[in-house]
Parts: structure tokens; C-alpha cells; sequence
């Protein structure tokens, strides 16, 4: 934890599969940048220019939802289990493209997971969050600013 956010006295935080790939993942990527840049897309990314990265960000955000609209439309003309579930691997394939692209993102600024959970925390009323959630501190709360 940094001294941005902390976990309510009394709880205990929670454990979770995703919260255990994304830390898995996040530490990846930060090793990534003690690696060649010739041989790790990671590193390129850390090292490029931020609008490459802000690029990327953005582009594999349109390819979910272009994704997400191509599952819907399936959907929508019954074309078929098979088509619809291979739509929705396509799908999922995007949505993990834009959280990688993004924890990269996050990397190169030096954003904590702890940050980003207190953040998507706050957004929560109290009675929504999880037991023993990581929370900001009130001098690092600032909506849009």
C-alpha cells in the first residue's frame, strides 16, 4: 500500500482470481522495463512516445467495442450458438488487449493497482464495497481535475 489510499480499520482485504492475474500481469510489465527495447513490444511501448502508447489505448478500446457491437448484432439476427461464441472470444480477446494496453499506461506514470482499486472504490457507495476495499485518501481525491 502507499500513502495514497488505505483499507478501513478493522477489515480485511479481499482476495480475488483477477486481482491475482493483474498483479501477475502489472509486475511483468514492470519488469519489462530493464529488458532490451529490441526484444519486448512492453518495453517499446514504456519507452515510446506517449501518444504511441495513448494510440494504443484507444485503439484496442474501438476494437471491443466494434467487438461488443458484432456480438450484439449476432445476437440479435440468431446466427447461430457458434458464430455468437466465437464473437464473444473475440470480445474477451479485445477487453484483455485495452486492460494490458492500460496497465502499460499506468506503468509509464507510475499508477499503483492499490490507486487504480481506491479510485473504482470511491465510485462505490459504502455499502457496495467490498469488506476491507483499498480507499484514497481525501488530499488525493480530485474528479477531472
Amino acid at each position: 500500500m502507499m500513502d495514497k489510499t488505505y483499507i478501513p480499520e478493522g477489515e480485511i482485504a479481499p482476495t480475488s482470481q483477477i486481482g491475482a492475474t493483474i498483479e501477475a500481469l502489472v509486475a511483468t510489465i514492470e519488469a519489462r522495463r530493464h529488458v532490451d527495447p529490441q526484444l519486448s513490444y512492453t518495453r517499446m511501448l514504456l519507452d515510446a512516445p506517449v501518444e504511441k502508447l495513448c494510440k494504443k489505448v484507444s485503439e484496442e478500446s474501438l476494437e471491443t467495442c466494434l467487438a461488443a457491437k458484432e456480438t450484439e448484432m449476432l445476437a440479435a439476427l440468431s446466427t447461430g450458438e457458434e458464430q455468437i461464441d466465437l464473437s464473444l472470444d473475440h470480445l474477451r480477446y479485445e477487453a484483455a488487449d485495452v486492460i494490458y494496453h492500460l496497465l502499460v499506461l499506468m506503468e509509464r506514470f507510475d499508477i499503483l493497482l492499490d490507486e487504480l482499486a481506491a479510485e473504482l472504490n470511491a465510485r462505490m457507495r459504502e455499502e457496495e464495497r467490498p469488506q476491507g476495499a483499498v480507499l484514497l485518501h481525501e488530499e488525493h481525491i480530485r474528479r477531472g481535475k
